[in-house]
């Protein structure tokens, strides 16, 4: 071998080994760079399931209740989980039937498109708060007399869409009482029965 090909060797196997370095430093600098996220935001369970859930104080049904949640738990979820009150169901839960509906400070929502946490201090009705002293709401009972349910999934949703809709003045016609609980969905077609049922009551309050 030339001294030149002797030269030309080294300095391969000389650019060889800084490659093969540079590598395995940057693996090194870039793997320590990409755990250090999970380094500093070690916690433990304990204090990951402390920094995830909040206690809410509510009113429900009447009722002062507190309540721990997760901070991603919808209303519905805790009504129905936490509170045990599984009288509002969930059907969509995208806020497109309206079976999950209840009343939130006076006011008809449906309770699967907000989180319990966002609502401390409310004041919360459920078709469980509607009868008073072991006698049904007005309501309740004219869907019996009016044969408005048929499966009754979507009944209590119906029902508290529907006093909310005499309490607003919209259950002047049955079509304003149609375009007012438009929202609620009954899959098995009960609304002509629904609408006599809220006209009834929406009569009696007259």
């Amino acid at each position: 071998m030339t001294t030149n090909e002797t030269q030309d060797a080294t300095e391969t196997l000389a650019w060889q080994i800084r490659r093969r370095t540079f590598i395995g430093a940057s693996l090194t600098v870039g793997g320590a760079i990409g755990a250090l996220p999970l380094l500093t935001g070690c916690t433990t369970e304990d204090d990951v399931a402390e920094s995830d859930s909040t206690t809410v104080r509510m009113r429900i049904n009447g009722q002062d209740r507190d309540i721990e949640v997760d901070n991603r738990t919808s209303l519905l979820d805790m009504l129905r989980e936490r509170v045990g009150l599984t009288g509002t169901k969930k059907g969509c839960d995208q806020g497109a039937c309206g079976a999950c509906t209840i009343h939130l400070n006076g006011e008809r929502i449906v309770s699967c498109l907000t989180l319990a946490v966002m609502h401390d201090g409310a004041d919360i009705t459920t078709i469980e708060g509607l009868e008073q002293d072991g006698r049904l709401h007005p309501l309740q009972q004219a869907f019996i007399d009016h044969d408005a349910m048929q499966c009754g999934y979507c009944t209590p949703g119906q029902i508290m869409s529907g006093v909310a809709c005499i309490r607003e003045g919209h259950a002047t016609t049955p079509e304003a009482i149609r375009e007012s609980m438009s929202g609620n969905i009954c899959r098995c077609g009960a609304y002509v029965n629904i609408v006599d049922a809220v006209s009834a009551v929406a009569r009696q309050g007259e």
